[in-house]
């Protein structure tokens, strides 16, 4: 909106005083932004039109503007646990690691009070949202996929603020995962175990069966290794034919 005309008034005698001042009044109206930095100027409460200052050099009144730096560095933000239910109604607590980086100064200023909070909370109600939608054996094996799906679905927020998200990491899971992971792990050894059991046996079978004086060696071969133990156990063997 436009300056009132009291707003002019004042802006006009501020023009002034700088200029009966001059050059001692151009030391304080002079403000140095670093590369990484950009300042946002309010003059009378007033955002002032354009792009935020910066690098380098830029003006301001003294008695009229007040102006704020914003770092545009690349930030980390590390979420805390929270729990999440998975889609086979398993229990998890997630923690995560977000990179962002702001973007527009001015309208990042003018629309947040607290980046870490909203982003933290966004990225704990996002992760939850897509997490209740995959089952935990998927969470366990699609771990990055889950983060890119995280970020993409940030970045259609965040960019109404002025933030882009650079990268989501997912950095572990407890609380239910730690049992549901060891039963898990074991069904999944024991029917890889079963799986190379079966087809050592065929294998074995197919071998014995095109040579009868195979099978008989391995007969005897079974009944010596049994006499061997102790208490000696005494075994009368039928012929395998017989059998």
């Amino acid at each position: 909106p436009g300056l009132g005309i009291c707003e002019w008034l004042l802006t006009i005698l501020s023009f002034l005083l700088i200029i009966m001042t001059f050059p001692i009044s151009v030391w304080f109206c002079m403000k140095v932004v670093r590369e990484y930095e950009r300042a946002i100027v309010f003059r009378l409460g007033h955002l002032l039109p354009g792009r935020a200052k910066g690098p380098g050099l830029f003006f301001f009144l003294p008695c009229l503007d007040t102006y704020h730096k914003i770092d545009l560095r690349l930030k980390t933000l590390e979420i805390p646990f929270h729990q999440v239910v998975t889609k086979d109604m398993v229990t998890l607590e997630i923690d995560a690691v977000c990179y962002y980086r702001l973007e527009n100064a001015s309208l990042l200023l003018t629309t947040l009070t607290s980046i870490s909070t909203a982003i933290q909370l966004l990225v704990q109600t996002t992760t939850k949202r897509l997490l209740a939608h995959q089952a935990f054996s998927e969470l366990l094996l699609e771990r990055k996929d889950i983060s890119q799906e995280i970020k993409v679905a940030l970045d259609a927020v965040t960019g109404c603020w002025g933030i882009k998200v650079e990268r989501i990491e997912m950095a572990s899971a407890l609380g239910g995962m730690g049992s549901s992971l060891r039963s898990l792990c074991r069904k999944v050894i024991a029917a890889e175990g079963e799986k190379a059991a079966s087809e050592s046996l065929r294998m074995a079978a197919e071998i014995l069966s095109s040579a009868p004086a195979a099978a008989q060696l391995r007969y005897l071969h079974a009944l010596h290794s049994l006499t061997t133990e102790k208490p000696a156990a005494f075994i009368l063997p039928l012929p395998l034919d017989a059998m």
